[in-house]
């Protein structure tokens, strides 16, 4: 029999859109006049009414301006920004969709999304400008079709500026105008998830997948604990250090906290991406009370020099996801800040979160991802999809309202994703104890994470089988224990005639590296081999250089 959740059954609203939810008329918490978003560098803020209007003003000007339709889609290419969600629960409001794309995408990276997606409009920045507009040329996107955030505008005025989209009118007829969305059909975001063979995916996620892991989420995290040292939507501050393009900080970080009240003091990208100096300042200056994190952030809160220099005393607890952490860093924070650390996992395709820690239970079963999430339903199973015995291990499936219906466009992929029986295949490799928690062993999927970046080998694979100079190539993650995370390594053939040596492995770790988004350079270095492990039928073995590589570790006791 599949597992069902811990927690008692809730109500999902079946005729409830996402923006709805969140801004609404419904009974709540907190005045309307509180601060939502916060910039932790110019303490700019939105009060959550400040964000209803600011939204509803945004959505009228998609309308006025292209003619915007339901189901329209804008794509979002651009660092975290407190104007961001205005511009995201502006065209729900419109009743579009949105299709976050990751700030350092290469110009194909996001072309392709842009074309895939059918996007009507896009939103970056003025850093990112040069990058958007080749791909806009590349996905025949009209110019003026590009939205900028900041408040720099385009010196060569081929784009509009957000503010010059608003729209102001009066209430009624802001809402005469808003769309009938069908939350069970409509999609509201259409995030991309790199699969380990071919291109990215678009995962389809509906009004009400995200309005169900919105209360589902709230639940645990809110009313649950709240009485427990928890977070209280009256008083207490998120670090939005998390990026808004990532299902992660998406729902956690922004919807559930224009939900709960919480207020969100969103950091920007530093001239090298995430500054911990920065982040420590706004704890400190901001009084902020949690936290949701990779395991890289955990680590340096563990071990960096800098900690000691703030005051962070504030901080009540904080959450890691996207990646897998170790006990020995829970610890580490645990007895340095004295702020329980606690876990939790989740999907893009599950609009983010599945299972989740409370935070009296975060010592307790510590290396667990908590227990699942309400209205949830689990199978671990065996290859041949057979369900194991409790505490054995197997690959998790899942059923819930939270779960997507399909990859965009891809009949045949959402096919292979699910089980007849309806479950979603999650390639993830987990075990169950007798208190309903659940841990993650391994992946069966070959993804790479990178920070909880996904990077798939098969890309990588592409890219330096295109070098004159290689003849074949396989990649792998390798667990960096110093930087609490994967990192992809190389394993390649070179062709006849070309001098293996450290020289050349550096040659082509930089030339990979020009090729890619950041996050996907080969920090795990590159290994030269006499060939590639394949199957009879020419796929790439990857789990036999894993291992390969595992022993290796081993005999050099090495770390990396």
């Amino acid at each position: 029999m599949p597992y069902a959740s811990s927690f008692p059954p809730l109500d999902i609203p079946e005729k409830v859109d996402l923006w709805t939810l969140l801004l609404g008329d419904r009974q709540r918490d907190f005045p309307p006049t509180k601060d939502i978003l916060t910039c932790a560098e110019t303490g700019r803020s939105y009060s959550w009414a400040n964000l209803r209007s600011a939204s509803i003003e945004f959505g009228r000007g998609l309308q006025a301006v292209w003619e915007w339709k339901k189901g329209d889609v804008l794509a979002f290419y651009t660092p975290n920004s407190i104007d961001t969600p205005v511009l995201t629960l502006g065209a729900l409001w419109a009743g579009g969709t949105v299709s976050p794309a990751n700030p350092l995408y290469t110009v194909d990276e996001l072309a392709f999304q842009l074309r895939n997606s059918g996007a009507k409009g896009l939103v970056t920045q003025l850093a990112n400008l040069d990058t958007a507009v080749a791909a806009a040329q590349k996905a025949n996107l009209p110019l003026d079709h590009i939205i900028l955030l900041g408040p720099d505008r385009d010196p060569n005025a081929r784009t509009r500026h957000f503010t010059s989209i608003l729209r102001h009118g009066s209430e009624d007829h802001n809402d005469n105008a808003k769309p009938t969305v069908n939350p069970r059909t409509d999609i509201a975001f259409l995030v991309y998830s790199s699969g380990t063979t071919g291109l990215p995916k678009g995962v389809c996620l509906t009004h009400r997948n995200m309005v169900a892991n919105i209360l589902q989420a709230s639940y645990v995290e809110g009313s649950q604990w709240r009485s427990r040292g928890g977070v209280d939507g009256r008083g207490d501050k998120q670090l939005g250090v998390l990026p808004f393009f990532h299902i992660y900080g998406l729902t956690c970080g922004v919807l559930l906290s224009v939900y709960e009240g919480w207020q969100l003091v969103v950091l920007t990208a530093g001239p090298r991406g995430f500054d911990l100096e920065r982040a420590l300042r706004a704890v400190e200056r901001y009084r902020v009370t949690f936290a949701y994190v990779p395991p890289p952030v955990v680590l340096a809160l563990s071990k960096h020099p800098a900690v000691g220099r703030y005051d962070l005393t504030s901080l009540k607890v904080l959450h890691s996801g996207a990646a897998p952490l170790t006990r020995e860093l829970t610890e580490a924070v645990w007895n340095r800040l004295r702020v329980p650390v606690k876990q939790g996992f989740g999907l893009s395709e599950t609009s983010a979160v599945v299972c989740c820690q409370v935070v009296d239970e975060w010592a307790k079963f510590m290396g667990s991802v908590g227990k699942l999430m309400p209205n949830m339903e689990a199978k671990i199973v065996t290859e041949d999809g057979r369900e194991v015995a409790e505490g054995e291990a197997g690959e998790l499936w899942l059923k819930g309202p939270n779960v997507f219906p399909g990859y965009f466009k891809n009949p045949e992929r959402t096919k292979e994703a699910f089980s007849a029986d309806g479950f979603f295949k999650t390639g993830d490799v987990f075990r169950r104890d007798k208190h309903g928690n659940f841990y993650c062993v391994d992946r069966l999927k070959e993804l790479i994470k990178y920070n909880g970046f996904p990077v798939p080998p098969a890309e990588l694979e592409g890219v330096l089988i295109g070098h004159q100079e290689v003849a074949d190539a396989c990649v792998i993650g390798i667990e960096d224990t110093a930087k609490a995370t994967e990192v992809p390594r190389a394993y390649v053939v070179l062709r006849g005639g070309v001098e293996a040596s450290e020289a050349k492995a550096q040659e082509l770790v930089d030339w990979v590296a020009s090729q890619v988004a950041p996050h996907k350079k080969l920090r795990g270095g590159i290994r030269f081999v006499d060939q590639v492990p394949k199957s009879p039928s020419g796929k790439v073995l990857r789990r036999v250089m894993r291992e390969q590589a595992k022993k290796e570790q081993r005999v050099s006791g090495a770390k990396l």
